[in-house]
């Protein structure tokens, strides 16, 4: 459509040109004008009909420049609305953030520690039971009685006459009391006296353990031999 009426203008174009040119030739009066205005007319249609004929080339030119593909397309084009992809939504946009950190540790572990092998049994003078062979439990007071036992070179049988001797005493219990006022795994009497060992005697079995071998290796010299004893008196 828009190709129709390009061609329309230019073809109105031409024929105003054609229309004024004869107008031009049809002025004057006499016959000497007319023949001046003869020459004249006829000048200016030719100027006329060229400017007419080039204003009519370049408006059909014009015209076939513009291929209706091309019109069509840019009607198409002009009339093409953007649109929302995303029919109105607003759209939506994610930035994925974070500080990542690896870190490498090592598991910790509990490793019970093996009890210390006693000395050989000794042979002891003198009558009266000995004690069975005993196996302490890790980390018991019974424990830490073997070692500082082992320490102190004595033998497997020592220790076992040292846990039967305290079994009787206080049962191996860190507060056992008795109204005479001997107080802890040894029944030391007072109970005070164990501060020499430590001061935490009236809770740290360890404490009461080293004061009570001491007492034992300053008295009897072993265990075995403070056994024999309170065998026969009823207490060490």
């Amino acid at each position: 459509m828009a190709t129709r009426a390009a061609r329309r203008r230019a073809e109105r174009a031409a024929g105003r040109c054609r229309s004024s040119a004869r107008s031009v030739g049809s002025s004057g009066s006499t016959p000497s004008q007319k023949a001046r205005v003869s020459q004249r007319s006829g000048r200016v249609k030719q100027v006329f009909t060229l400017l007419c004929a080039s204003t009519a080339a370049i408006g059909f030119f014009a015209v076939n420049l513009v291929s209706p593909a091309t019109l069509v397309t840019a009607t198409a084009t002009a009339t093409l609305d953007d649109g929302d992809q995303f029919a109105g939504a607003v759209s939506q946009s994610y930035v994925a953030s974070g500080s990542y950190a690896l870190s490498v540790g090592r598991e910790g572990y509990l490793a019970e520690k093996k009890p210390v092998p006693l000395a050989p049994a000794a042979t002891h003078t003198g009558s009266g039971w000995r004690p069975p062979a005993v196996t302490p439990d890790p980390g018991s007071a019974q424990a830490i009685a073997a070692e500082l036992v082992a320490a102190r070179g004595w033998s497997s049988d020592d220790f076992n006459c040292l846990v039967a001797l305290w079994s009787r005493e206080s049962g191996w219990r860190i507060n056992a009391h008795n109204p005479s006022g001997a107080y802890g795994i040894p029944q030391a009497l007072p109970g005070s006296k164990m501060a020499s060992a430590g001061a935490d005697w009236a809770t740290n079995p360890e404490t009461q353990i080293r004061w009570g071998l001491g007492y034992i290796a300053g008295r009897y010299g072993t265990p075995c031999g403070a056994w024999s004893y309170s065998q026969s008196s009823g207490w060490y």
